[in-house]
């Protein structure tokens, strides 16, 4: 069964097949009477799109559209589409896709009000209290895949074009007042973006779960998390029409960005720098990543996957977690090195500087230093 509910936490969320025709109602909540949709070039053409923007005008919003989004979004984007937010009169976004979409989204509604550059409110200390908080417009946020779970968060991931580093953009407001998630319009996703997106969902839960801070909400939910992706990833991948699957695994993504907030960690910090630099899909460099750090940590949350494996039904503790990772993303088309990826003679040095000096860093359980990333680097290539 196709599951259907409202609910809000974090944010509210309006979930089931077919609501997406909700979309005018969520901008009415949230305050919006001219939106403009950002999404990326991928999705612009799409069908979902399409009708989408048909329901914005049939209610009167207009059908306006930024599209020129890269799979790792830049300042560049964010610049363009403040600039298309602001010529066109506009008083909010709906931010449709993609983590690439959602998170350039975020951004134009958070700058479009902003007097001071993109890069004084990176997620260093107290730096989001500079923003002026009233100026930023409101956000409904609509995910057509299921990875990032960026509809639930308060931050933008976004590439510095200049020095190919991935930055952190957050302040509570970002979150967006709305989110819709429609399995229904996951449905077209090829099936290598979604295992790519799936097994991002898995990372975030994964990484919140071993995370040495405390947050027992999010422990929880991270768990829970990952069983919606052990027993659903699989379905969604085998039959992209079976919607349950895909309704779950929409369930996990927002739950993985949930939990996170709980902490990241070795995965991600590798992730960011390679996707920065050789613009790779960051789920799937995720995936990539995977299994080197759980061994790598595995002094640290041993005692912890083993509590993982047994609510998950898996056989053989830690060990037989770490062995039902390899298979899963074997069975997904997930390479085990980042030749795979399409990475020939990455720079070691530049990806092990990038790592360190990414936040995720500090939910690592191990703590992350030259050597021993230089070392964790280097198995994956």
């Amino acid at each position: 069964m196709v599951p259907t509910a409202n609910w809000s936490y974090p944010t509210a969320v309006r979930f089931g097949a077919g609501r997406i025709s909700e979309i005018a109602e969520a901008c009415a909540l949230a305050g919006i009477r001219k939106p403009l949709l950002v999404t990326d070039r991928g999705l612009k053409d799409m069908a979902i799109t399409a009708k989408t923007r048909d329901l914005m005008e049939a209610a009167g919003l207009g059908d306006a559209i930024f599209a020129d989004v890269d799979p790792n979004p830049n300042e560049k984007n964010a610049e363009a589409g403040v600039r298309a937010f602001k010529d066109g009169g506009h008083d909010g976004v709906i931010a449709f896709g993609g983590g690439s979409g959602l998170d350039l989204g975020k951004l134009v509604a958070f700058l479009a009000g902003q007097t001071r550059p993109l890069w004084d409110f990176e997620d260093i200390g107290d730096w989001w209290t500079r923003a002026d908080a009233e100026a930023i417009a409101p956000i409904v946020a609509v995910p057509t895949t299921a990875g990032t779970g960026s509809e639930v968060g308060r931050a933008s991931v976004i590439t510095n074009s200049e020095t190919a580093e991935k930055k952190i953009i957050f302040h509570p407001k970002i979150l967006p007042s709305v989110v819709i998630c429609d399995p229904e319009l996951t449905v077209g996703m090829p099936r290598a973006i979604t295992a790519g997106t799936g097994l991002d969902a898995f990372a975030h839960c994964v990484e919140a779960y071993c995370s040495p801070h405390y947050h027992p909400m999010s422990q929880g939910i991270a768990l829970e998390g990952m069983r919606l992706v052990k027993d659903y990833l699989p379905r969604a991948y085998a039959d992209g029409t079976d919607l349950e699957a895909r309704a779950h695994m929409m369930s996990a993504a927002a739950m993985g960005a949930t939990a996170f907030q709980k902490g990241l960690g070795a995965i991600h910090a590798l992730s960011h720098p390679i996707g920065a630099i050789y613009h790779t899909h960051h789920g799937t460099t995720n995936a990539v990543c995977m299994p080197a750090v759980l061994q790598f940590n595995r002094p640290e949350i041993l005692d912890r996957l083993e509590q993982a494996a047994r609510y998950l039904s898996i056989e053989g503790g830690f060990d037989g977690f770490c062995a039902f990772v390899d298979d899963l993303n074997a069975s997904l088309g997930i390479p085990t090195t980042l030749d795979g990826l399409g990475i020939e003679n990455p720079d070691i040095d530049r990806i092990v500087q990038g790592a360190l000096a990414d936040p995720s860093t500090g939910g690592n359980p191990i703590k992350m230093t030259p050597e021993n990333t230089r070392e964790l680097l280097l198995r994956i290539v």
